[in-house]
């Protein structure tokens, strides 16, 4: 799953032909818009419009002023090209179409419209519009919208489409391939699929045996079993899981008898694994809002001030740690101080590297309840040994920044070494237990475990890691004077 995300992130760094291509048209639709008078804005737009594909304009738009948005949509040629347009854009360039174009020309553009895809188009609409656009619909297609609307969000109810050619066993492909010709609007072709006279799936046939095979074939002749499907509330990530390691283009979702519902097509998955991205990402920086939508910059800053003041609330406690240490007339606890950061800055590194490392296992399937242990026993393992190496070679550098003089403190460099030596390992190890525990704790809990590599396990680490050193630096202390 995360290869395809690994290589889209390489793409996105690199200066692409379809980032270029975005801002190429972004240049000429604001020149467009920018001309002096209403008939021309409209004629030019209406030109790049006609000369380019509505699925690059649908990503070029996101960066244009929402009323702008709209002008683009009304000047596509075809409803085609305005359902391309609707399908590929953003939610807030949709929101920002609807806000100005009329039910009367939204209901041409739903009506031919896949289901699936009319629900995700139609999810951005209030529900007051929503159910005064649905009564204005065709009543099959208000019925196949409604049927999916129903799903659970995130599930494969709401990826799947309900338009599809499924036949029984006894169907020729002569007589598929009239039923196919007669429903040109279904676009799911590669996989026919085979029920018996229950309605239960039996098998599918893919859409090459169709054209090698005798036309007075009956469909049982040619079928191959399925050996992969799903139910309507099974999650998204489990469908993603599915088809990716099986590499299947059309996964049939059944409900609890076996009859087939629905289709979950390669694509579906697609935009569900971009979306699911989306929502980690945000969730590992510790923050709500859409990575992929152009948001104002001050909803952004309500989507991140939760986390933020979290950290905020763990600094003040920090530095009422720190400032407890002003009772002591100790030059050595006061010395130590400094090093605060290094602390810090260190262990919540060590954390954030374990966890991630365990959020990712998990999100690949790599993390099963039978290999849990030992996934945790190795992290931990490797959080000793960092903590045991950085511990020596910062007592080290320090016994010999201070035995040289650089540090300028008259404290034996011994004793500070030791102190920053053990306070440094004792930090790492605090910080190696709240990564490695924290996205397990965070999955029972029901919440998503990307959350425990953001502001919350770093706030938190902060804290524990300095009170681990100042009790060790007081500790070690006493011992010696």
């Amino acid at each position: 799953m995360f290869a395809m995300v690994e290589k889209k992130e390489v793409e996105i760094l690199q200066d692409s032909k379809t980032a270029t291509l975005d801002d190429i048209l972004i240049e000429k639709l604001e020149k467009a818009l920018h001309k002096p008078t209403q008939a021309v804005v409209v004629h030019d737009v209406a030109k790049i419009a006609a000369e380019h594909s509505a699925v690059d304009l649908a990503f070029a738009a996101s960066r244009l002023p929402p009323n702008a948005r709209a002008i683009l949509f009304q000047n596509f040629t075809t409803i085609e090209e305005q359902i391309k347009f609707m399908v590929n854009t953003n939610s807030s360039t949709r929101i920002a179409v609807f806000r100005e174009i009329s039910d009367e020309e939204i209901v041409p553009v739903i009506n031919q419209m896949p289901p699936d895809e009319a629900v995700e188009v139609l999810e951005d609409l209030s529900e007051r519009r929503y159910r005064k656009l649905i009564g204005s619909l065709e009543p099959s297609k208000a019925l196949r919208i409604s049927e999916i609307e129903k799903n659970a969000r995130n599930t494969a109810g709401r990826l799947m489409t309900n338009e599809f050619f499924a036949f029984s066993m006894e169907t020729t492909i002569s007589q598929v391939a009239v039923t196919m010709r007669n429903n040109p609007g279904i676009d799911l072709t590669r996989r026919i699929f085979i029920l018996n006279q229950e309605g239960e799936l039996q098998g599918y046939v893919p859409a090459r045996n169709l054209i090698v095979n005798d036309p007075d074939l009956p469909l049982k002749q040619v079928m191959l079993p399925i050996l992969h499907k799903v139910i309507a509330n099974v999650s998204r990530e489990e469908v993603v899981e599915i088809v990716e390691r099986y590499k299947i283009s059309a996964l049939p979702v059944v409900d609890e008898k076996s009859c087939l519902i629905g289709v979950i097509t390669y694509e579906d998955v697609v935009d569900a694994l971009e979306d699911i991205l989306d929502e980690t990402i945000g969730s590992v920086a510790g923050t709500s809002e859409k990575v992929g939508e152009n948001e104002t910059s001050f909803k952004r800053f309500l989507s991140r001030s939760p986390w933020l003041i979290v950290t905020l609330c763990a600094g003040l406690i920090n530095v009422g740690v720190i400032s407890s240490f002003e009772k002591f007339e100790n030059s050595m606890l006061t010395f130590v101080l400094f090093f605060v950061p290094l602390i810090t800055g260190m262990s919540g590194n060590i954390g954030i590297q374990c966890s991630t490392v365990l959020v990712r296992s998990m999100a690949l399937g790599f993390i099963t309840p039978g290999n849990r242990r030992k996934a945790i026993y190795k992290e931990l393992r490797l959080g000793l040994m960092a903590g045991i190496f950085f511990g020596v070679l910062c007592g080290v550098l320090v016994y010999t920044m201070d035995f040289v003089g650089l540090t300028g403190t008259v404290t034996n460099p011994l004793f500070i070494g030791l102190i920053v030596s053990t306070g440094l390992f004792g930090a790492c190890l605090s910080g190696t237990l709240l990564g490695v525990l924290s996205p397990f704790f965070f999955v029972r809990l029901g919440i998503d475990p990307a959350v425990a590599s953001g502001p919350i396990v770093t706030a938190f680490n902060d804290f524990f890691s300095m009170v681990i050193y100042f009790l060790i630096a007081i500790g070690i202390s006493a011992v010696i004077l």
